[in-house]
C-alpha cells in the first residue's frame, strides 16, 4: 500500500474504478468518497453492479481500472486480510454465519483476540441486547431477522473504521429494520465510522444516510445529500 495525495478527511475514495468478470465490465468509471462519520447509501435496481462494487473495494473482484484509497493509502487489489487489519468490515447479503456455532463463537471469529470480546459485546449489546442474553445459542437457530442483526453486530464488534453493508434490510420486518437503522446511526455518530450501504429499501436507506448515489448499468448517474425532497428524486430512478 502506498501513500497518495488524497483529499484530507476522506476515509474511502474511489477514482474512476472499473471492474467485472473476465472480459465483461460490470462497474464502469465509478468515482465517489465516504468520510469518517458519514453514511453513503448506494441505490439502484437489481443487477446494476452495486454488489460487484463492494466486492471490488474488498479485493474479492479485481479492479481493471481506476484506484481505491483508504485514509489516503492505495488499496486497489489489496488482500482482504490486509483490509481487515486496516479496520474494514463487510456485512454481506447472503448471511455468512457459522450456523452450528454459538453466537459467542461467531463473535470470537470477528476478533483477533478473546481479550477484545468484553469491549465488543458492550458495544453491540447496547443495540441488540438479546444477543448478550443468548450467547450460548447456536446461530442457526435464530430467526432470519435475528441472524441479520447478528451479522451487523459481528461487523461492528471491533470498532471498524469502514463498514460495507449489502442489502441488510431485505425481507425484514419494519421493527427489525428500525433497530438496525438505530444501530448504524449510533455507529456513525458515536464512533465516527464511515459506512457505505447498498440498499433498495428507500425509506431505510434515506433514514440513515447523509448522502446518496444511484447506480445504473455499472455507473453512477445521480447523487446528492439527503434532503426532504430526496425520496421523490431517488424514486424517479426506480420508475425508469
Amino acid at each position: 500500500m502506498t501513500s497518495t495525495n488524497a483529499r484530507p478527511g476522506v476515509r474511502l475514495e474511489l477514482d474512476t474504478v472499473t471492474s467485472g468478470y473476465g472480459d465483461v465490465s460490470v462497474v464502469r468509471d465509478v468515482s465517489c468518497a465516504v468520510r469518517p462519520g458519514e453514511i453513503l447509501a448506494l441505490m439502484g435496481k437489481n443487477g446494476m453492479g452495486k454488489t460487484t462494487l463492494l466486492k471490488t473495494i474488498l479485493g474479492l473482484i479485481k479492479a481493471t481500472g481506476g484506484s481505491i484509497r483508504f485514509d489516503g493509502n492505495e488499496i486497489t487489489g489489496a488482500d482482504p486480510k490486509d483490509l481487515i487489519d486496516l479496520g474494514v468490515r463487510y456485512a454481506p447479503q447472503d448471511q455468512p454465519l457459522f450456523q452450528d456455532l454459538t453466537i459467542l463463537d461467531n463473535f470470537r471469529l470477528a476478533l483477533s483476540s478473546d481479550r477484545l470480546i468484553k469491549a465488543g459485546l458492550d458495544q453491540v449489546t447496547r443495540h441488540f441486547p438479546f444477543l448478550g442474553e443468548r450467547l450460548r445459542q447456536k446461530a442457526g437457530t435464530l430467526s432470519g431477522g435475528e441472524q441479520k442483526m447478528l451479522i451487523i453486530a459481528r461487523a461492528m464488534m471491533s470498532g471498524p473504521k469502514l463498514l460495507l453493508i449489502d442489502e441488510i434490510s431485505e425481507g425484514l420486518q419494519p421493527t427489525i429494520v428500525a433497530k438496525i437503522a438505530a444501530a448504524l446511526r449510533a455507529e456513525r455518530d458515536d464512533n465516527g465510522t464511515a459506512i457505505l450501504i447498498v440498499e433498495q429499501n428507500l425509506d431505510f436507506a434515506l433514514s440513515i444516510a447523509d448522502r446518496w448515489a444511484i447506480m445504473k448499468l455499472g455507473t453512477l448517474v445521480d447523487d446528492g445529500t439527503v434532503e426532504p425532497e430526496t425520496r421523490e428524486q431517488v424514486q424517479d430512478h426506480f420508475r425508469i
